[in-house]
């Protein structure tokens, strides 16, 4: 769908996007182990920005966390940010610019410097530490999805997990010792459903040049050996973008919840 571009911080009022007047939509949590949240990215990864500028997104992972509002250079981006939502794309201008994020009340919980180059897509999720909280910037570009194939990875934004892998029934280990803050890199994938599993295991995982082939459908809903402690069953259409966020949902260690974000 095409994208009216959004001013820039200070130029035209709030920059985020939704029908509501308070803050973003949001998509309410499914129970545990049904997947997840899926949010469009934007749809407009990998295409160009005006000169001098970035486009960014922010992200709640901001756990037993009041709703967030986002700052930028001390302008409004979003104005209530529950937790486990995302923000649409704005832009802002590209160098050095001061993040601060609050209550709805002003109370300030952090207040950071983060860079953005020119022409760059960046999402900067809130995430807690054992000080408080913390910004992580993420970076967005891929290479475009072509021939039929999509794009996967998983980021793990959940600060109660240990190492994690990300493992199918069939035996396969997509990413192994997925840390906290770890953002994975891009693979290729082809469309079609898929079972993902979160577990602790010794397994080494496939070569990082391997593209994610077909699941076979038997396996479907077939758990595998190993203790897991989440899943994900995830339709992959063509041509498009997926980021997992791996995020907390509970006080126990790996106690962790989906997050799906899908680019164009």
């Amino acid at each position: 769908e095409p994208v009216i571009p959004l001013p820039y911080p200070g130029e035209g009022g709030p920059v985020y996007p939704g029908n509501d007047p308070a803050g973003e939509p949001v998509i309410p949590l499914p129970y545990p182990g049904e997947g997840g949240p899926v949010y469009p990215g934007g749809g407009t990864v990998n295409q160009p920005v005006p000169p001098s500028t970035a486009r960014v997104r922010f992200l709640n992972a901001a756990y037993n966390y009041p709703a967030l509002r986002i700052l930028v250079d001390g302008s409004r981006f979003a104005a209530r940010m529950r937790y486990a939502s995302v923000t649409g794309c704005g832009l802002v201008h590209s160098g050095h610019r001061s993040i601060t994020v609050t209550n709805s009340n002003g109370r300030v919980y952090l207040r950071k410097t983060i860079p953005f180059q020119a022409n760059s897509d960046s999402t900067v999720a809130v995430i807690n530490t054992a000080s408080g909280l913390d910004l992580l910037q993420i970076a967005d570009r891929c290479c475009p999805p072509s021939n039929g194939w999509s794009s996967f990875r998983v980021v793990n934004l959940a600060y109660n997990s240990g190492p994690l892998d990300v493992i199918m029934s069939d035996g396969r280990v997509i990413y192994s010792d997925l840390r906290f803050k770890e953002a994975a890199a891009f693979k290729r994938i082809v469309p079609g459903a898929y079972q993902f599993f979160y577990a602790d295991t010794n397994l080494a995982p496939m070569s990082p040049t391997l593209a994610i082939e077909r699941l076979d459908p038997a396996w479907l809903g077939v758990y595998p050996p190993q203790e897991t402690f989440g899943s994900l069953l995830l339709n992959i259409n063509q041509g498009e973008i997926y980021t997992v966020c791996l995020l907390q949902n509970g006080s126990g260690r790996n106690n962790i919840q989906n997050l799906i974000l899908v680019d164009q």
